[in-house]
């Protein structure tokens, strides 16, 4: 059974009452409290509720409820509840709250009972003028509130005459007795003055400084003027009767829904009752049946327990019967299987010793033989591209010798034909139509030029001819230099090699480097160095900004070079140094030489050891060589 059973056998209903002192005296020694530092009440038996903010009288009824609340809770919380009721009962009763008194209508005459009043209660004050105010201004509602305040009104309104110098006002009160009560003590301070509603009427003629006061009644109600019109618009005529009768009502009215409300609440919890008593009768059916399956199920588990520990002592027995047969057999196969390998181990042994010895070998030999036509493919290769090269460029340098006797023959011909025209005009100029010698001379001088224009003719088709050659053997020599531009990419790893491959044009990124490594801290340095190389390196791509200059070298002979004048390199110069200043006009001059107009970084073998362009022998001889030696390191 659980827990809760165990307390409910320990303390039986009848033993409840006794049981309760106990906690009685520790809720009166103060080992349990119940009154918080803040003045609050508490039930220190629910500690873990959410609610332990109580008034005296909810924690009374909550102290109530459990003691003498349903059957399923726990005897020994019923007889804590009790303790506590008993101590907020005896010990605690100066904590209740006081009971509010009974509003009292207060007893009237028969002839007030029917006189009619202006509801919500209103006073009314008329001759107020500046002497009566003490010079304040007529309409200071603050000062009338504070010279009316023993009598709570809620409010002050102000008429005016048509020079405003003399006014009227309205004082309102609360709508409920206390109202009525400061109403009628506001209207006898005016009696006890002089001030009433008769004398003003008395003295309206003459009135004087001081200012008169009632209860507005139906007169007031009906009268004309301005204070009749917010009467009639404000409020109503009610005797004190109809006050009366109208609570009285409303009174009724309330008590009668709550008795509703009352009855409607107690059938409500004789309906929960009922649904309690069910519930409570269907769980202890329910507990019944859970101890008669628990019981079943304790009996049905010995039961399996007991053939399961039977059922595996046998199968061990069997397991051990059949565990020493199997070792006998394995015994006799062991025997057997180590005379077949003593017979058989010498011939199995050599045979695949053999077996993967000739393995070995043919994977060597097969690897060999890759290996050796990869090398011979490679060689051949290289030795082809090596001819080729060779035979381009002793062609190229033929044409280049033949094109170049072409232009002196060319250029003597073009003298001999000039030196003829000359002659011929001297000989027209000194001779005249009927001298046949002279005549004779021309024509032979004629024929000569014409023959040497013939020839200068044919000259100038060989030397086109010769010309388109060389272009195409330039055009072969620039395909060869890129083949082996992206041959060298791959072969050359190293940046300590001889012959390589550099980006003309592009800005050394270590001289920014170096130089900023001198002026800021090393992460700074690096992220500045590339941002203000990546800046230049944008710059020398602009198409409009050319800062070069020509200069005469000699009379024959004149050279571009950097204008250092130039406002942009000589503000980079100033700023940054030399060796920045240097790194850019060094790219400046590799884009003027290699892509001036394009102006963007190409790729051009290199001489690295000589600091100068390489040549198509020295990169194949690199390239050869570079081969020999893998072929050394090869396995």
């Amino acid at each position: 059974m659980s827990s809760s059973s165990d307390e409910e056998v320990e303390l039986s209903d009848s033993e409840i009452y006794e049981f309760k002192e106990k906690p009685y005296e520790e809720l009166r020694t103060g080992k349990l409290r119940v009154k918080g530092p803040n003045g609050s009440l508490r039930c220190p038996f629910c500690a873990g509720k959410k609610k332990q903010d109580y008034k005296y009288k909810d924690l009374l009824q909550h102290a109530t409820g459990v003691g003498k609340g349903s059957a399923n809770r726990r005897a020994k919380q019923k007889a804590n509840h009790l303790a506590l009721a008993k101590y907020l009962q005896t010990d605690l009763v100066n904590e209740a709250d006081p009971i509010p008194a009974r509003a009292v209508t207060p007893e009237r005459s028969e002839p007030e009972k029917t006189e009619l009043f202006c509801w919500p209660w209103t006073g009314v004050v008329v001759n107020i003028s500046k002497e009566a105010a003490n010079g304040r201004s007529l309409d200071d509602k603050e000062y009338w509130l504070r010279k009316f305040s023993i009598y709570m009104p809620s409010e002050v309104k102000f008429f005016y005459d048509n020079q405003a110098r003399v006014s009227e006002a309205i004082v309102r009160f609360n709508s409920d007795w206390t109202g009525f009560k400061s109403a009628m003590e506001f209207e006898k301070s005016f009696e006890a003055s002089h001030c009433s509603k008769q004398e003003w009427k008395a003295d309206r003629s003459c009135p004087g400084p001081n200012i008169y006061g009632w209860v507005a009644r139906e007169d007031d109600y009906i009268a004309e003027g301005a204070i009749g019109e917010y009467l009639r618009e404000k409020g109503k005529l009610k005797t004190i009767s109809d006050l009366i009768n109208e609570e009285t009502h409303d009174k009724k009215k309330v008590v009668a829904n709550l008795a509703n409300e009352i009855d409607m609440k107690n059938e409500n919890l004789d309906k929960l009752q009922t649904r309690f008593n069910l519930n409570t009768l269907s769980l202890s059916q329910m507990l019944e049946e859970k101890d008669m399956l628990h019981r079943a199920f304790f009996e049905e588990s010995r039961k399996m327990q007991r053939l399961a520990r039977e059922h595996v002592q046998k199968v061990l027995l069997e397991q051990e019967m059949l565990s020493v047969e199997l070792e006998s057999k394995k015994k006799k196969l062991d025997a057997w299987s180590r005379e077949l390998n003593k017979r058989e181990a010498l011939t199995e042994r050599e045979k695949q010793k053999l077996d993967d010895e000739k393995k070995q070998n043919d994977e060597r030999n097969s690897a060999l033989q890759m290996a050796s036509a990869e090398q011979r493919k490679a060689d051949e290769n290289v030795l082809r591209l090596v001819e080729e090269q060779k035979r381009e460029k002793e062609e190229a340098l033929r044409k280049i010798l033949e094109l170049e006797r072409e232009i002196d023959a060319r250029q003597k011909l073009e003298m001999e034909i000039a030196e003829l025209k000359g002659k011929l005009e001297v000989m027209k100029h000194l001779g005249g139509n009927d001298d046949a010698a002279v005549q004779n001379k021309i024509k032979e001088m004629n024929e000569e030029l014409k023959q040497k224009m013939e020839e200068m003719d044919d000259m100038e088709s060989l030397n086109q001819t010769l010309l388109a050659k060389e272009r195409q053997s330039n055009d072969e020599l620039q395909d060869a230099r890129r083949t082996l531009i992206d041959g060298l990419k791959e072969i050359v790893t190293s940046g300590r090699s001889q012959i390589g491959i550099k980006r003309m044009g592009e800005i050394d990124a270590k001289a920014f480097q170096n130089a900023l490594k001198q002026r800021l801290p090393s992460a700074e340095a690096e992220i500045k160095a590339l941002e203000l190389c990546s800046l230049w390196q944008e710059n020398l791509k602009a198409q409009d900004w050319h800062p070069f200059k020509t200069v005469m070298v000699d009379e024959s002979h004149v050279e571009r070079m950097i204008d250092e004048n130039d406002e942009s390199l000589q503000k980079l110069k100033e700023e940054w140094g030399d060796e920045i200043f240097n790194a850019v006009t060094t790219a400046l001059k590799e884009i003027e030489e290699y892509n001036p107009s394009g102006r963007y970084i190409i790729n051009e073998l290199w001489n690295f050891k000589e600091g100068r362009k390489a040549t198509l022998k020295e990169v194949t001889s690199y390239i050869f060589k570079q081969l020999k030696t893998h072929k050394r390191k090869r396995p």
